[in-house]
């Protein structure tokens, strides 16, 4: 940047001062120099300052680490099953990408209690997890490829997988290459199923109820002159940007988002949603959602997939209904449960049910809830326990 503006100063100085000859060369000279002190002092102001970056807090001590061979430090927390453990463990899967997971998930808790091995962990760049120093290695092949290595970990020829959001088009994935080592497979709200039919925010906006302060709020978090720098880095060269703005500041940015964001998911009048403690991943967002576009189409592969698998969508999800009815379509042993009264984290609108429906569906029983017929109109079939 310094070098182009001197050479703008000096061309302009130039032709300007031709007349002058030698003091026209001094003249052009002083116009560069105050032009670069400029440009210097502008860009320290702004573009090179960082943005907040408080400490990271303690770690709890029920936080474990995996070290896995793909080069992934994974934090993650475990509920041990009760009683005689059942050979599939259950790995909840958050959304995001980059949104952190928060110790055991609603229902992890009764699911030990019926003996299965109950496991939640930050994604890599994500949470605690590994931020990778260079952030073209932030794919969902990395993701497919590090929930392998944990299942290997485990122990476990097969795994129950229960994916939030995000985590549900990871499960996708995951069966798409894996579908052998899966015994069963819960879709809570679940993102696009392909990225490329639903690229950016056309499976579902969650920004659209904001208020007026938040809109402002907002406006003044996007608008720093060094996250709009590093954006347009990212789409150039993702390691330039990575190395101008670290993880801590743009992991803050992003928490300072998500909590803008985090009650416009919900149903008009429900609580308010608790805010993530975790750090946010910025990187793994961005790069994984970007990989997750480029991908080729999954379908062919999973309609041939039967592993018997449960759809859950929320009344009032931001997510387009047609992304959630494309699962129930594609995956040939699914079933879809509409949720009364539950936005896009179901898990928190109805504890109870949301609860109640994980442990019928894994252990072979009647659903507390009616199946919503496959082509999935809202209002077909609903859920009818309610409760906190």
């Amino acid at each position: 940047g310094l070098a182009v503006a001197a050479v703008v100063a000096a061309l302009l100085g130039g032709a300007a001062f031709s007349l002058l000859g030698k003091g026209g060369l001094r003249a052009t000279a002083a116009l560069t120099g105050i032009l670069l002190l400029g440009v210097t002092a502008l860009a320290a102001a702004t573009v090179f300052r960082p943005m907040p970056t408080p400490a990271a807090g303690p770690v709890p001590s029920d936080v474990r680490f995996w070290n896995l061979p793909t080069g992934s430090r994974i934090a993650y927390v475990h509920a041990p099953a009760v009683g005689t453990p059942r050979p599939t463990p259950v790995i909840f899967l958050h959304g995001g990408p980059g949104t952190p997971a928060e110790g055991i998930p609603t229902g992890g808790r009764e699911l030990a209690a019926d003996g299965f091995e109950v496991y939640s962990y930050d994604q890599v760049g994500a949470g605690r997890s590994t931020r990778l120093s260079d952030v073209t290695g932030y794919t969902v092949a990395r993701q497919v490829a590090d929930l392998d290595a944990i299942r290997q970990l485990l122990g476990a020829d097969r795994i129950v997988l229960v994916g939030q959001s995000w985590g549900g088009s990871l499960a996708a994935q995951y069966l798409r290459a894996h579908a052998s080592h899966v015994a069963k497979a819960v879709f809570a709200s679940p993102g696009a199923l392909w990225g490329r039919e639903y690229p950016g925010s056309k499976a579902g906006e969650p920004w659209d109820d904001l208020t007026p302060a938040q809109r402002s709020r907002r406006d003044d978090l996007d608008s720093r002159p060094r996250l709009i720098t590093a954006s347009l880095l990212l789409g150039v060269n993702p390691r330039a940007a990575h190395a101008l703005a670290g993880d801590r500041e743009l992991d803050q940015w992003m928490h300072e988002l998500a909590l803008l964001g985090k009650n416009t998911t919900s149903c008009v009048g429900a609580a308010p949603t608790e805010a993530h403690n975790n750090p946010q991943g910025f990187y793994s967002n961005q790069m994984t959602v970007k990989d997750f576009e480029q991908l080729p189409d999954p379908r062919p592969v999973l309609r041939s997939v039967h592993v018997p698998s449960l759809v859950l969508r929320g009344q009032c999800d931001f997510v387009r209904p047609e992304v959630t009815q494309e699962y129930r379509q594609t995956l040939p042993d699914s079933r879809l449960v509409h949720v009364r009264g539950a936005g896009h984290a179901i898990a928190h609108a109805q504890p109870r049910l949301y609860t109640a429906l994980l442990r019928a569906f894994l252990l072979d029983k009647p659903l507390p809830a009616p199946e919503t017929p496959v082509s999935g109109v809202p209002g077909a079939g609903h859920a009818s326990l309610t409760g906190p």
